[in-house]
């Protein structure tokens, strides 16, 4: 049932917003199904009501902690602990539950209603069945590579990516190191040539909710390399370690997410050299620290400031768009 609210009233009463969320989560549920194959209907009809909204954070958020705190202890018996200390875990994990939770309400006010409205003008419906999903999966990755080139290469997506950068060390805890401004400067438009493929919305974010999941397992210096192949093919520990270098051998390369192979289609691969050059950690002018409202809006506000000061559209423009090094 639809909220009574009237617009000649400027703000809503508890309950009115209540009755409102409601009403979205019942048709964002409802769209979950409808684009679901029907095999997984009634499984996902028994899940979609218990307000998945609200166990999704703790559920994502206890096993990646558990998770770190193993990896801690296991590091700390070999004698290898300088890379943890309780307040960058506890700045990581809270950078990481701010950004989950205004990426939860701004998905659900904002980016899915919109998302939901370009998916009507799509080209073609491509169902996600077993045959289609792996392909379907490959898409969204090449989706991410070129989110997280434009992260490193466009100082406006920059401005959002460099919290997650700023740790001057390496390990699970990092992968939480995320800024909430990522739904401000839109991370979501590198996915819209899919839906308007003919992916639907929800299983495009199904698929890159997975890819972010892998991403959290490769952020360690506890896990050496893999065989040639498994390097070769996927973004591994090692691969990634190599990402966050700031070395001149390492900087800006291994975009991927879950496979390295578009790095190396698009020659942006480096393969991590721990011998003869081991990864020095951080971002490149950025001092490693932990104030939480300095990370997320230091970058971005500096980026502003220079904006407004420029003068002219072109000019302005070369605030926005260049590399971070060029501006």
């Amino acid at each position: 049932m639809a909220a009574d609210i009237s617009l000649d009233s400027p703000l809503m009463t508890l309950g009115q917003y209540g009755q409102l969320l409601d009403g979205y989560r019942e048709a964002l549920n409802q769209s979950i199904l409808t684009a679901a194959p029907e095999s997984w209907q009634p499984m996902l009809a028994s899940i979609l009501p218990a307000y998945w909204q609200e166990w999704l954070l703790p559920l994502a958020g206890g096993p990646f902690f558990l998770l770190f705190l193993a990896e801690w202890l296991y590091q700390s018996k070999r004698g290898n602990s300088k890379s943890f200390s309780w307040r960058r875990a506890m700045t990581n994990f809270s950078l990481g539950g701010s950004y989950l939770g205004f990426e939860l309400i701004v998905q659900a006010l904002i980016v899915i209603p919109i998302c939901l409205w370009l998916y009507q003008y799509r080209l073609f419906t491509i169902e996600v069945t077993w045959l289609t999903a792996i392909p379907i999966f490959v898409a969204v990755e090449f989706s991410y590579y070129w989110f997280h080139r434009a992260s490193h290469r466009m100082n406006w997506f920059w401005s959002a990516h460099v919290v997650h950068h700023s740790d001057d060390h390496m390990n699970l805890s990092t992968a939480m190191r995320q800024s909430l401004l990522y739904s401000v400067t839109g991370w979501w438009l590198f996915f819209v040539p899919l839906m308007m493929l003919g992916v639907h919305p929800v299983w495009v974010f199904f698929f890159y909710a997975l890819d972010l999941i892998y991403q959290f397992f490769i952020h360690t210096e506890t896990v050496g390399k893999f065989p040639k192949w498994v390097e070769y093919v996927f973004d591994t520990p090692s691969n990634h370690r190599a990402h966050h270098g700031t070395n001149d051998e390492y900087i800006d390369q291994n975009y991927g997410g879950v496979l390295i192979i578009f790095d190396r289609w698009f020659g942006t691969y480096v393969e991590e050299d721990t011998a003869n050059n081991p990864v020095q950690y951080g971002a490149v002018g950025e001092t490693s620290h932990d104030n939480i409202v300095s990370l997320i809006f230091g970058v971005f506000y500096r980026m502003w400031q220079r904006f407004f000061r420029a003068k002219g559209l072109k000019k302005k423009l070369k605030v926005l768009l260049p590399p971070p090094s060029a501006v």
